[in-house]
């Protein structure tokens, strides 16, 4: 294993982490990620749909478009966004990643497919009935996975969000997603926004910082902040 490691700080509902999820891709070809969810919305910050919500996401979603050539589809953009009686939590999502992670090391692999099934397909995925129809897409088995999302749910996930935020912190980064390397106990945060739309070239910078410890990519600054981001 390489000893070069990179910690990804995520939200589910975080569009700018939908838009980061092909350098992440690429990251995992090279090197370890290991994920952290920030729990961006929960609690309090938990969001149903309304207007408000629909017509502040829509110029950041195009935005994200733009910049990363992620796709926001029909499921989402007339669907999703127009549903009234869904609610914007992470807290389940985060749940189920841990729970995918903890089943079969495939944490990562749900994020992406959560993400899909959130900014392509329109799906809920607060709802506890999706994220185990979504495991069960990854091929995870459906009742294995529903009993270890009910032991990652609750206290479990809560106490994983105050240990990411606690580590942000720590490494001084701002909101979602955040970007930090690893290499021999010694942390780096990342700037990264750069390589939106060439994750090809972030991979090979990657293979470059295995080797060798240089300066971090510098670009525009994007993403979430504590209080929220482009959904």
């Amino acid at each position: 294993m390489s000893a070069t490691t990179l910690h990804y700080f995520y939200d589910p509902l975080c569009g700018w982490c939908y838009g980061a999820a092909p350098l992440v891709k690429a990251a995992r070809e090279v090197l370890p990620v290991i994920p952290h969810g920030g729990g961006m919305m929960t609690g309090a910050r938990r969001q149903p749909v309304t207007a408000q919500l629909r017509d502040f996401v829509k110029p950041h979603d195009a935005r994200i478009a733009q910049l990363s050539g992620q796709p926001f589809g029909e499921g989402y953009r007339d669907g999703l966004l127009h549903d009234t009686e869904a609610v914007f939590d992470s807290e389940p999502p985060t749940a189920a990643m841990l729970a995918a992670e903890a089943l079969a090391g495939r944490g990562l692999d749900m994020l992406a497919q959560l993400q899909i099934a959130h900014y392509v397909e329109g799906r809920r995925i607060a709802d506890r009935a999706v994220l185990i129809e979504v495991a069960a897409s990854l091929g995870l088995d459906a009742e294995s996975f529903a009993v270890a999302l009910d032991h990652q749910s609750g206290e479990a996930v809560q106490a994983h969000i105050q240990q990411t935020r606690a580590f942000m912190a720590q490494m001084a980064a701002q909101g979602f997603p955040s970007f930090v390397l690893e290499t021999g106990g010694v942390f780096k945060r990342l700037d990264v926004a750069s390589y939106m739309g060439r994750a090809q070239d972030f991979q090979t910078w990657l293979r470059n910082q295995i080797h060798a410890a240089t300066a971090p990519a510098t670009g525009e600054a994007f993403g979430c902040d504590a209080d929220g981001c482009a959904l």
